[in-house]
């Protein structure tokens, strides 16, 4: 890592604590592979990061693996109904325990069949019996659910999550986020730092260009309502036109404003949400080198509120948004690295003034004297 760009980028970094500052990143913010590893060190491991929907592992033994910033994980639901995130590290010869997805009642590592209960505690170490076993078991990561997401802390020094987030949970709180039924998940790589991808679902001005048939109609831009933030989060409303067909069936305690837009928000500084009164969706991500990011994104919907033709309906429209992001963002990334990219002027804040709350954010967790703390 080169100190000098680094002190570069932190001293261009520090006007963005000014609210009344509305330009975007500079260019190096999303091309350095020194700022990366620095956001790294200095952000990433230390914050909390959305790994999913709790209630993909709704039953005792169920589980799903995840790698996130080069840690192996595994989600599980143990046989005492606590969820945690433990380590898919073997505590013999470091091989991975798990794989995929699925129900267990044990992981037995592939490697010499040590095998754990789904607390991570050591089951059995085949014809190894001079070991401390209470130091054998699979590492606990510190976990937290919030509104139905599930999120983890690397380094397990966070302050708790939920305290953060108060006033975002009484923006949603008819919505009823955790009486969510998780139906789809999907992992992917674009072609783009992952700030690039935040910053593109989380701002309304590109809606009615980008999305003419898949969103435009639906939300557009002229429609868009910047709402709270804070300095753990950002929202906005996208408002449906008055002559926009019904949802269907939502949940007894929205308003009509409620019924009649998508309320979009971001918990820093991986989560990205779209809450409609019918389906949820999302994406968590993280960086996968400074050009791509990698993506796990998924839907939710009320129990026994959608047939299975409705909700493919909604996968299909979402799988088109994506790809419709996915593709310019590809040519944003690659614009990025010209000599002619620049810091822009950013749009009134109905329209992008979830980015400088993005901003904001980065350069406050981000300063030296944060990091010194």
């Amino acid at each position: 890592m080169n100190p000098s760009s680094i002190d570069i980028l932190l001293q261009a970094l520090s006007p963005y604590n000014d609210a009344n500052y509305r330009y975007s990143l500079p260019p190096p913010f999303y091309t350095s592979t020194d700022w990366l590893a620095y956001e790294s060190e200095h952000l990433l491991q230390d914050e909390w990061l959305c790994l999913g929907r709790v209630d993909e592992v709704a039953r005792a033994g169920d589980f799903f693996t995840a790698d996130v910033l080069g840690e192996p994980l595994i989600v599980v639901r143990g046989h005492d109904d606590q969820v945690r995130v433990l380590s898919n590290v073997c505590r013999h010869r470091n091989m991975q325990v798990a794989e995929g997805k699925g129900r267990t009642r044990a992981f037995v590592c592939p490697y010499h069949a040590w095998s754990f209960k789904t607390d991570g505690s050591l089951l059995q170490a085949p014809m190894v019996e001079s070991i401390d076993r209470s130091k054998c078991g699979l590492p606990v990561f510190n976990s937290e659910v919030w509104q139905g997401f599930l999120f983890v802390n690397l380094d397990g020094q966070a302050a708790p999550l939920a305290p953060r987030l108060t006033a975002l949970d009484s923006l949603l709180k008819n919505y009823h986020s955790d009486e969510m039924h998780h139906v789809f998940v999907e992992e992917d790589i674009w072609d783009a730092n992952w700030k690039c991808l935040l910053e593109n679902f989380m701002e309304g001005y590109h809606l009615s260009r980008v999305h003419p048939q898949t969103l435009g109609g639906r939300t557009p831009t002229k429609l868009c309502e910047k709402l709270i933030g804070g300095d753990y989060f950002t929202s906005y409303r996208a408002h449906y036109p008055p002559n926009a067909p019904s949802r269907g069936d939502c949940h007894p305690d929205l308003t009509e404003t409620e019924k009649g837009c998508s309320t979009l928000f971001s918990v820093f500084p991986g989560l990205v949400v779209s809450q409609a009164s019918d389906v949820l969706a999302y994406i968590s991500m993280q960086p996968h080198g400074v050009d791509q990011v990698k993506i796990r994104w998924g839907l939710s919907v009320y129990d026994a509120q959608m047939t299975q033709e409705e909700i493919q309906s909604r996968v299909a429209l979402w799988k088109a948004i994506n790809e419709e992001d996915k593709a310019k963002l590809a040519k944003v990334q690659h614009a990025l690295h010209s000599k002619s990219a620049v810091s822009g002027p950013l749009a009134p804040d109905d329209f992008e003034g979830t980015i400088r709350d993005f901003y904001s954010y980065l350069s406050k967790r981000l300063s030296p004297l944060a990091i010194a703390v």
